[in-house]
């Protein structure tokens, strides 16, 4: 099993939205696709019917409670996200939410194929799956964090 790990309380340079009941944080360098994932990840989520919301863009808080890893967004920015390009746009906020899974943009390779198994993201050992997902400009993102961890959309 390999991973990541962070401390509760810092800011990190992450995107976090809630689509249904499932918190998603977004990983990945400035320019990595954060935004435009989350944004389209809302948006397909949304035209499903579902509850789409974000909580934090650019820069999330992470807490732990529980033993679940909590996010919430700094004050000056909250209830915005950026699209480059299009600009920094007003939507549907909460305030906070629980995470459950990681995802990890990344560039399109051999060598990132096809992902380990099992990677986990882990906050003060609060810890969620870690998926990756090529940042590569392909439709409906939502779809494919459906397919690859169905249990984190379909909870009984």
């Amino acid at each position: 099993m390999t991973g990541s790990s962070v401390s509760a309380g810092d800011s990190l340079h992450a995107t976090s939205i809630v689509i249904g009941q499932t918190g998603i944080l977004f990983l990945g360098p400035s320019g990595s696709g954060k935004s435009s994932t989350a944004f389209a990840c809302l948006c397909e989520a949304m035209a499903l019917g579902w509850n789409a919301a974000l909580v934090a863009d650019d820069r999330t808080i992470l807490s732990v409670h529980a033993g679940r890893c909590i996010a919430s967004c700094p004050d000056p920015i909250r209830g915005l996200i950026e699209l480059r390009g299009t600009g920094i746009i007003p939507f549907r906020q909460i305030d906070r939410a629980v995470m459950h899974c990681a995802v990890a943009l990344t560039e399109p390779s051999a060598a990132s194929r096809i992902p380990a198994d099992s990677e986990t993201f882990s906050c003060d050992g609060a810890s969620m799956p870690l998926m990756r997902l090529w940042h590569d400009g392909a439709a409906h993102p939502l779809s494919r964090l459906r397919a690859a961890c169905p249990e984190l959309f379909f909870r009984g």
